[in-house]
């Protein structure tokens, strides 16, 4: 079945809390070079095949040099933007609206695996009920060692996801949920979902989020995808399998060293 037409947005900040400048913030690939973030992220995101163009938002000037600086392609967005959907349905509003379904790439997120973008647009095509579709991957036991151990230290390793038979989202959280009785995390493979950040969305879904105040749930998490859940928004959770890599996000100066093990892992130069 041919996949209907999506666009690819990064989003990208550079005054992020927990680590400002990230976008710019270099990884040393399998051969030792060094490129950003953001320019891992974009070469992850234009690697997916069939899509109509990728495309970095951001509001900031620093970042978009860097990003034209590689050949990547930009969209200056407000600075008022809350978060990375509200940028990616500003950048929407300012592509060819014939492309109904766009997707989010986080940009600190560039071990994302490039078949889940082609599975979440699938998942939006086969399920007309479903407005946006985001996914997970269950642990494996060293990322739930990971996420463990930013607990401990008080950091927020990644965000995890539950969601019902039907794979409809329940519930998102920074904290590590559901809670796990003794020995469940001895296996290989843990009960434990962990929500990467990567979004499709019809644009509709986009204008509804746009015009909803952010809810409570949302600002105490910090998490934007928990305001579809809050206005009723269906969303769809595509379960991956377990990858053969730790799909780690860089949240924090801690996660560049396990990010650039992964790359030299997986031969990405």
């Amino acid at each position: 079945m041919a996949l209907p037409s999506f666009a690819i947005i990064i989003p990208a900040r550079y005054e992020s809390t927990r680590y400002p400048g990230k976008p710019l913030v270099p990884l040393k690939g399998a051969g030792g070079n060094s490129k950003t973030l953001i320019q891992r992220s974009w070469e992850c995101a234009s690697a997916v095949p069939g899509c109509s163009g990728v495309w970095v938002a951001t509001d900031d000037g620093r970042i978009a040099e860097a990003v034209e600086g590689f050949g990547g392609k930009v969209i200056m967005t407000s600075p008022a933007c809350a978060n990375g959907t509200e940028r990616c349905a500003e950048a929407a509003s300012k592509l060819d609206a014939a492309t109904d379904i766009v997707v989010n790439l986080q940009g600190d997120a560039p071990l994302t695996p490039n078949f889940a973008v082609e599975q979440l647009v699938a998942r939006l095509s086969e399920d007309p009920e479903a407005k946006m579709a985001t996914a997970a991957v269950r642990c494996t036991r060293s990322v739930y060692a990971h996420l463990l151990a930013d607990a401990a230290e008080g950091r927020v390793g990644g965000t995890t996801a539950v969601f019902n038979g039907a794979s409809r989202a329940l519930y998102f959280s920074k904290r590590i949920i559901p809670y796990l009785p003794a020995g469940a995390a001895d296996a290989d493979i843990v009960p434990v979902h962990l929500h990467l950040g990567l979004y499709a969305y019809r644009r509709s879904a986009l204008q509804e989020y746009m015009a909803t105040p952010a809810s409570e749930l949302e600002m105490l998490e910090g998490l934007e995808q928990l305001r579809f859940l809050d206005i009723g928004v269906p969303v769809s959770v595509v379960q991956l399998d377990p990858l053969s890599w730790d799909a780690i996000e860089l949240n924090n100066p801690s996660d560049v060293p396990a990010i650039e093990r992964v790359l030299a892992e997986r031969g990405i130069e």
